[in-house]
């Protein structure tokens, strides 16, 4: 079993920066493939970003790319998410998860999930 708990949420004004942490316990992540989801009120989960096990690859929705950045100490066991230039509409509950089968998008395919961290971005 792995654990995991989100945390650095929070409210910033449109072009702030916040940076979510995923502490994991439990397992080593170090043999996961983590992501980042998000889920928007009355709008689908969607994946943000997913980092390789050893994080040299990785991918980013096209609503996001060029603003975060995901990535991974599997020393520490933690994932991050560094947000630049928020805007409005990446206001959601932030979820951190993760996976032994690399390369999903699929949020119904991830085995273990956090409990959301809320991000809410001002205009």
């Amino acid at each position: 079993q792995v654990q995991l708990v989100e945390s650095g949420g929070g409210l910033v004004q449109a072009g702030g920066s916040l940076r979510l942490s995923c502490a994991a316990s439990g397992r080593s992540i170090s043999s996961y493939s983590m992501a980042w989801f998000r889920q928007a009120p009355g709008k689908e989960r969607e994946l943000v970003a997913r980092v390789s096990l050893s994080g040299a690859r990785t991918y980013y929705a096209n609503s996001v790319k060029g603003r975060f950045t995901i990535s991974r100490d599997n020393v520490k066991n933690t994932v991050y998410l560094q947000m630049n230039s928020l805007k409005p509409e990446d206001t959601a509950v932030y979820y951190c998860a993760a996976d032994r089968v690399p390369g999903i998008s699929d949020s119904n395919e991830y085995d273990y999930w956090g409990q959301g961290t809320q991000v809410t971005v001002s205009s």
